[in-house]
């Protein structure tokens, strides 16, 4: 076993199965529901701590409700989300109860991950939860979150990433219908080779990443590789491995060379993972000398702001032009009202204090 394979340590681990690998016939697999559930009671039993992320309610609805092809009206996938997320849940328990296992259902939206309060208070039900011994199973609230498109994570394979990053999992494991990273697609190229370890996602790295399969499914390969980099950022390694590989979970946790080993970045603070991963379409443009302050670890101050888009609160996250992301000290209002006080008096703004502290900005990468 290598030892970057070396998972004997690994307490808190993030299970992500996919659509693609979930379903049989245009339906969810109830086997296969049994035998992940096995897998994983397996590990509560070893004294570790287990969320698992899913896919499978548009799927599951659609199926319910005599669909046969790909749901890409909002109204008609919330309807599915909303008939199939009960029906998921129900097997879920039933696949679990089978072990002695218990499971909390926990439904996100991007919002909840995004506003600070809300994450602390998401973030101290999951560690009860797992010190109870409860396995959550979280899935994104479909039938609130397609309803605003734009604050939708777009893929499960995100939401993993951010429940891992966010909650200080030291493995993330993502199952799919493909055994790991090839350097070509293995569907076209008889010749293509699975990677065994990713050192750092390069743009040659990223320009293997694929496109999504089933009629069910929103991810696909490109998906994997943007979740990965998130979780990276978090100081979490992340095995991307095929689903259905005999006793895949236990192998991997013993260090068998299953899927692709992608490994993480120098871990970030959890205030600064929540700003860089926070949803946001708000915006505060900067001149040259605000952009030169911020690349030098400096505050923003009014001085540098040139324009405000969009509407925040005092303590909400937003865009710092293109190069940064920062909790912001005002709201978009008292923001607005000092940069019409800068225009009369410019001395001033030298003077006011930070809008965004430097500890509360996180700078991009390019």
């Amino acid at each position: 076993m290598s030892s970057l394979r070396d998972f004997s340590q690994a307490k808190r681990i993030v299970i992500k199965v996919g659509t693609n690998v979930l379903s049989k016939n245009s339906g969810i697999d109830i086997d296969f529901l049994r035998i992940i559930a096995e897998q994983i009671a397996g590990l509560v039993r070893q004294k570790r701590q287990v969320i698992l992320v899913t896919s499978g309610a548009i799927g599951m609805g659609a199926n319910c409700l005599g669909f046969t092809r790909k749901i890409t009206e909002v109204k008609l996938r919330q309807a599915c989300a909303a008939v199939g997320q009960g029906i998921l849940m129900h097997q879920y328990q039933e696949a679990f109860g089978q072990y002695g296992q218990k499971v909390a259902q926990v439904l996100l939206t991007n919002r909840i991950m995004s506003h600070r309060k809300s994450y602390v208070n998401l973030k101290n039900a999951m560690e009860t939860l797992l010190s109870m011994g409860i396995v959550p199973i979280v899935n994104e609230n479909d039938c609130v979150s397609v309803e605003e498109i734009g604050l939708a994570f777009g893929d499960n394979d995100k939401l993993s990433a951010l429940v891992a990053s966010k909650i200080d999992a030291e493995l993330l494991v993502i199952l799919t219908d493909v055994a790991g990273l090839y350097d070509k697609n293995p569907q076209q190229h008889t010749d293509a080779k699975l990677i065994p370890v990713v050192y750092e996602i390069t743009d040659e790295i990223a320009g293997m990443a694929g496109q999504a399969g089933s009629k069910f499914a929103t991810g696909g390969m490109a998906s994997k590789i943007a979740a990965i980099r998130i979780a990276a950022k978090g100081g979490c390694k992340v095995i991307l491995a095929h689903g259905r590989e005999k006793e895949v979970i236990p192998r991997l946790l013993a260090g068998d060379e299953v899927g692709t080993l992608f490994l993480p970045k120098r871990k970030i603070s959890n205030r600064k993972r929540w700003i860089l991963n926070s949803f946001t379409d708000a915006r505060i443009d900067i001149d040259p000398g605000a952009v030169t302050a911020l690349l030098n670890r400096k505050s923003l101050l009014p001085v540098g702001i040139t324009e405000v888009t969009g509407t925040f609160r005092a303590g909400d996250v937003v865009h710092i032009g293109t190069i940064a992301k920062g909790v912001c000290n005002v709201s978009s209002g008292q923001l607005r009202t000092m940069l019409e006080e800068k225009t009369k008096n410019h001395a001033a703004a030298h003077k006011q204090k930070a809008v965004v502290h430097v500890n509360d900005i996180v700078l991009l990468e390019p």
